[in-house]
């Protein structure tokens, strides 16, 4: 059965997106330069216990999904190094703007290739990254584009590769909070254009062989997987 038409196996309950990928990319162009202030508090510290999971070593080739403002991004290039590589995809070219300057002028630019495009199909040949690494942009993609996301990204990634997912998550607790969240964003996902969702249960099934997921939390449940490619 192809993998798309398994999804409330492991997203019951999920709500769907309701903004087209058009409608995204032209949100997070408006926010781009108000982005950090925004959502940096309470992701940063969420951002940096997947990216110690991923671990990236001098010499690795990594991707980052939604990149963002761009801070993973020059923390990944500082770990692999002058002799390693380090690939950012983003939905938005204002956040691909923002972290170019960013690179520039932390002296990084040379190490760092940016592209503007939908993470479904990559620009990367098969087998050919060591890391992929993403955080608060999986719970982006619409339920049936979970599967066919996964699957790319287990193409391109070296048998041993890791996965990390940073992603808001319908696991742990679950209150009046979560609750506000999931009734903004079916009522006005243009504020609230995310949703929290089932990461683990998606990887696993996806054919990951998963490592370790901690569940923390900041005003909902955040889930942290780390993931190989079998």
């Amino acid at each position: 059965m192809p993998p798309e038409t398994n999804v409330n196996k492991y997203e019951p309950g999920v709500l769907r997106i309701f903004q087209t990928k058009d409608e995204t990319k032209a949100y997070y162009n408006k926010i781009a330069k108000v982005y950090d202030l925004l959502a940096e508090h309470s992701e940063q510290p969420m951002r940096e216990r997947g990216l110690q999971k991923l671990a990236a070593q001098p010499g690795e080739r990594i991707l980052e999904v939604g990149f963002g403002t761009g801070h993973s991004v020059v923390e990944l290039a500082q770990a692999v190094g002058p002799t390693g590589k380090v690939f950012g995809v983003d939905i938005s070219d204002e956040m691909v703007a923002l972290t170019n300057e960013l690179l520039q002028r932390e002296g990084l630019r040379d190490q760092v290739e940016l592209t503007c495009s939908d993470a479904e199909a990559l620009p990367y040949e098969d087998n050919s990254l060591d890391g992929i690494f993403t955080s608060f942009t999986f719970e982006l993609f619409d339920t049936p584009e979970i599967p066919k996301v996964l699957a790319e990204w287990k193409r391109v990634l070296t048998t041993g590769g890791r996965l990390v997912v940073v992603a808001l998550s319908k696991e742990g607790k679950q209150g009046v909070i979560m609750k506000a969240y999931e009734w903004t964003h079916k009522h006005f996902p243009n504020l609230m254009d995310c949703r929290p969702i089932y990461a683990r249960r998606a990887i696993e099934a996806a054919g990951f062989d998963v490592k370790e997921t901690d569940i923390e939390h900041m005003w909902v449940a955040v889930e942290i997987v780390l993931a190989v490619k079998p």
